[in-house]
């Protein structure tokens, strides 16, 4: 398999689940501004709607956005647990979650990374962004992770997403289980394996 990564995006998130899985797969990064590979390639001709990540399959197939591509790979190495089986409530719970996550917080992230995004739109963002927040660490009292005490795909993206909150200086500085949280993902081997590649860091 191949992954197509930029690093920092959203593409961590499969990068930290297929660590997690234990599945081998090559990393190939795309340069977001270009759309090009390292080798020259047109990314446009990998994944049409131009945007990573992609998960290039053994078999040729290219499989796009997140949800999809974290239960392909929860779905390689089912005893991982990384999802609960298909068609039990508990997957459609990890679905609901997948869902919330890729709509209610990382779509809402995206004007924040705009140059051109006034400063009160700004301040709107970060608002909204934080009573999300709030409802994460709302549903994670009295657990370890989101769907228990066992690490599953939503978290790995909303482990994505405390990146950005970061970056994007977001103040959760009142959700200790937040934080809490944020600081024992960043600890699984998987995690610290991902940054060290994308960053050149632990």
């Amino acid at each position: 398999m191949k992954l197509y990564y930029t690093p920092g995006s959203c593409s961590m998130n499969p990068h930290i689940m297929l660590r997690e899985a234990g599945l081998k797969f090559d990393l190939v990064k795309v340069d977001l501004g270009s759309h090009k590979t390292p080798d020259g390639k047109d990314f446009y001709s990998i994944n049409p709607k131009g945007y990573v990540p992609a998960l290039e399959l053994d078999n040729g197939q290219v499989l796009t956005e997140n949800p999809a591509i974290v239960q392909y790979i929860a779905d390689q190495k089912p005893e991982t647990k990384l999802a609960p089986a298909n068609g039990t409530l508990e997957r459609y719970r990890l679905q609901e979650w997948l869902g919330f996550i890729g709509t209610e917080l990382h779509k809402t992230f995206s004007p924040l990374w705009n140059p051109n995004t006034p400063e009160g739109e700004k301040k709107s963002i970060h608002e909204k962004l934080t009573k999300r927040f709030e409802f994460v660490a709302k549903s994670l009292e009295g657990k370890q992770y989101l769907m228990g005490d066992h690490f599953t795909a939503p978290d790995a993206y909303v482990f994505v997403m405390l990146q950005w909150a970061q970056h994007q200086k977001l103040d959760l500085s009142k959700l200790p289980h937040l934080k809490a949280y944020g600081e024992r993902i960043a600890a699984r081997p998987a995690v610290q394996a991902t940054l060290a590649a994308e960053f050149g860091k632990q």
